[in-house]
């Protein structure tokens, strides 16, 4: 097999992202180009992301974006071996924009097309900058998603745990505006928190001796919310954002050590591998946790480099090449979803939310 090179693209949310990248025959991975275009000044006066005001932007800089890649990298649309583009889950106007420009590229120059889900380009994000073999535990925590999955192989994910109302990263976001910090509030909160007293504050503990490897955050984010509008000092509010981030690490480090625990005894407690991605993941305090949380349990622990924690298309590519070497490509009337869960007998069989609530976007 020779080496394939794609060209990725992720339009889920609010950025706009191209890459190059290249898997040798023998499966090592080069990033030749990657290219973010962020929309977070679009979106700051408004305090999250607008949805019709992410998707045009997307229409208006998609043909950039991917052309700077493609310079940037150093190759033509000839030199290409197929396209991968987020077919979802995501914002559906967003999603819609990427994969459309992605079926044009397949179409005029004759390429596969991977539609690929964006969850599972995070799911591989790890194995850009490190060698992952398969089988590994994953921890998928981001904005709109939180979950651990037992990853088989390329595109064979069983679901372990969810959350079954808000994700982390919203949790974060929201809890972040009620203290009136910048959008995106995440990583402001998480600047905040630096020097806060986590113990200064009590937050509730859900789930607490739940069976099980769900998540809520819902309890928490409301309780920090109101306690937002009591802080009257400097001091209160660093402490308050420690308590929540303290609060968020500890649930996400609970739910996993159950995880960890039943999912080593199917390997027998060999080959045991953590890795944790999604925006989340970029944030110290709950790598800390879950470094922990692994050494203790005997898993090796992995993340993405920062820049492929939040949503980037060189996670896509690298998803629409290892499928594409095991010859998994899509027609070209392939739907946008705006919902699209990793391990869909299990969103069958056991659904988190009943029906008619959408729920988190996983």
């Amino acid at each position: 097999m020779t080496d394939l090179i794609l060209l990725g693209l992720e339009t889920s949310c609010d950025e706009t992202a191209a890459s190059v990248l290249r898997r040798s025959a023998d499966g090592r991975v080069e990033v030749l180009s990657s290219v973010i275009a962020s929309q977070i000044a679009a979106h700051a006066p408004y305090g999250g992301v607008v949805p019709e005001i992410a998707a045009r932007a997307h229409v208006e800089s998609i043909d950039a974006i991917a052309g700077q890649a493609m310079s940037e990298a150093g190759v033509i649309y000839g030199d290409l071996s197929g396209v991968a583009a987020t077919a979802g889950p995501g914002l559906v106007g967003g999603v819609m924009v990427g994969l459309a420009f992605g079926k044009a590229v397949a179409l005029a120059r004759g390429l596969p097309l991977i539609a690929v889900n964006h969850l599972e380009g995070h799911a591989v994000s790890a194995r850009l900058a490190a060698d992952i073999p398969y089988p590994f535990l994953l921890l998928l925590v981001s904005g709109g998603h939180c979950q651990l999955l037992a990853v088989e192989g390329v595109g064979a994910c069983k679901r372990l745990g969810s959350t079954i109302d808000d994700a982390a990263g919203e949790a974060f976001d929201k809890i972040a505006k009620s203290l009136g910090l910048p959008y995106p509030g995440g990583p402001a909160l998480e600047k905040l928190a630096v020097g806060g007293d986590p113990t200064a504050f009590t937050l509730p503990r859900a789930l607490l001796g739940r069976d099980g490897c769900d998540f809520s955050f819902s309890g928490l984010k409301t309780a920090a919310a109101r306690l937002a509008e009591t802080v009257t000092s400097e001091t209160q509010r660093k402490d308050l954002a420690a308590a929540v981030q303290t609060a968020i690490a500890r649930q996400l480090s609970d739910r996993t050590d159950r995880a960890m625990a039943a999912y080593a005894m199917t390997r027998g407690n060999r080959d045991l591998r953590f890795v944790v991605a999604g925006g989340v993941a970029a944030n110290g305090a709950v790598r800390a946790k879950l470094m922990e949380t692994a050494a203790a349990r005997g898993f090796s622990f992995n993340a993405p480099p920062l820049i492929y924690c939040t949503d980037n298309a060189a996670m896509i590519a690298l998803a629409g090449a290892e499928r594409l070497a095991l010859g998994m490509t899509d027609p070209l009337d392939a739907p946008a979803r705006p919902r699209w869960p990793l391990d869909a007998a299990a969103a069958l069989s056991h659904p988190t939310h009943a029906f008619g609530r959408k729920g988190a976007k996983a």
